[in-house]
């Protein structure tokens, strides 16, 4: 079986406490998965940006990696950012399959997830 990797992608901050929910996230979906190496990388201002992980996961031995675009839309940097750095990856790394799905705030299940936080905002404290 290849050792595979899913990577959490997001944009960045300058000040560290902004990376704290997706750090949790990071934790919940590793504890979900064990058999899957789970990272999470940065486009920008904080570390590690997604060519240096992907270096340091195929030098680990991951044969597959799955990139999940942890933006709420689809904006210019998950459009046109997010796919150049995927093809240069590619190109370095041909024995690798890595693919990337949506954003996550394109997908209907997370959506509705934000809905029912949202109208359970009417009922909180």
């Amino acid at each position: 079986m290849a050792k595979r990797a899913l990577i959490l992608f997001a944009h960045g901050a300058r000040a560290a406490s902004w990376a704290a929910p997706f750090e949790r996230l990071r934790d919940l979906t590793q504890a979900r998965m064990p058999d899957v190496c789970v990272s999470l990388a940065f486009l920008e201002f904080m570390t590690p940006q997604l060519p240096e992980l992907v270096a340091e996961l195929v030098r680990s031995g991951i044969a597959q990696v799955t990139v999940v675009p942890v933006f709420l839309g689809q904006g210019g940097h998950v459009l046109r950012d997010l796919p150049v750095m995927v093809e240069q990856l590619r190109g370095a790394y041909p024995q690798v399959a890595i693919s990337v799905v949506e954003a996550a705030g394109e997908n209907a299940a997370v959506l509705n997830a934000i809905c029912d936080y949202c109208v359970g905002a009417l009922d909180a404290p």
